[in-house]
This record gives C-alpha cells, structure tokens and sequence, in this order.
C-alpha cells in the first residue's frame, strides 16, 4: 500500500466511523431516547474521535497530528467513562455494554498505535533536521 493521502484511508478513521454508528444505533431507542443529557455526552465523544483524527491528519504536520491523536485516544476513555454509567442507569443491559467496552478499548489500542507511530516519525524528523 502506497502513502496515505486521505484521513478517510486511516484505519483509525474507519474503524472511529464504525464505533460512531454503533452509538448512534444504541442511543437512538430505548431508555437512551429520554436521556439527553447522557446520549448527547456519548455521542460527542465518539464524534470527538473521528473528528480529531481527520483534524490532525489534515494538519499536515507530526507534532500537530500527535496531539490531535492523544485527544481522539483521551475521548475513547471518556466514551468508556460514559458507557459505564448508561450501564448504571439502565440504558443498556450487561452483553451490549461488554460489546460497547470492547469496541472503544479497541478502538483505544489503534489510535494508540497510530500515535506511536507517528511519534517515531516525528521524533525521526526531529533528528534529522
């Protein structure tokens, strides 16, 4: 596979794009649907990652893209913060919200991936220059 040009490329990206459904399928029925307060909270952080992702690749530099990715892995962890408490309040049952944990702990490992990676980059620029 050739350079990446495109945050839509970024599997980081796609894979934001597939947990950011989900929430918005879980969120759109039930329990969830007289819960604004809370629904809207879950969907702004799984938003937040997809949107910091495409933000910091469209940077165009490492430093920027960096920390543009710390952010999108800091609201992974706010989307799990949040998952656990629509569990207590009865929004979602135990199987949905061990599918839910599990999606955006994933998610969490590849955008941690993509940082380090892009922190051996920068730091090989750095030294370079």
């Amino acid at each position: 596979m050739g350079k990446i040009t495109r945050f839509e490329e970024l599997l980081a990206w796609q894979k934001a794009r597939e947990l950011t459904r989900e929430v918005y399928r879980i969120t759109k029925d039930g329990p969830f649907s007289r819960d604004y307060g809370l629904t809207g909270q879950i969907r702004r952080a799984a938003v937040s990652i997809m949107a910091n992702i495409a933000e910091g690749f469209e940077r165009g530099g490492r430093s920027e893209f960096h920390q543009f990715l710390s952010v999108a892995k800091a609201s992974c962890a706010e989307l799990r913060s949040h998952f656990y408490v629509a569990l207590d309040a009865g929004c979602v049952d135990e199987p949905a919200f061990r599918k839910l944990i599990a999606l955006a702990e994933e998610q969490a490992r590849i955008v941690g991936g993509l940082r380090s990676a892009v922190g051996k980059q920068r730091d090989e620029q750095r030294g370079a220059s």
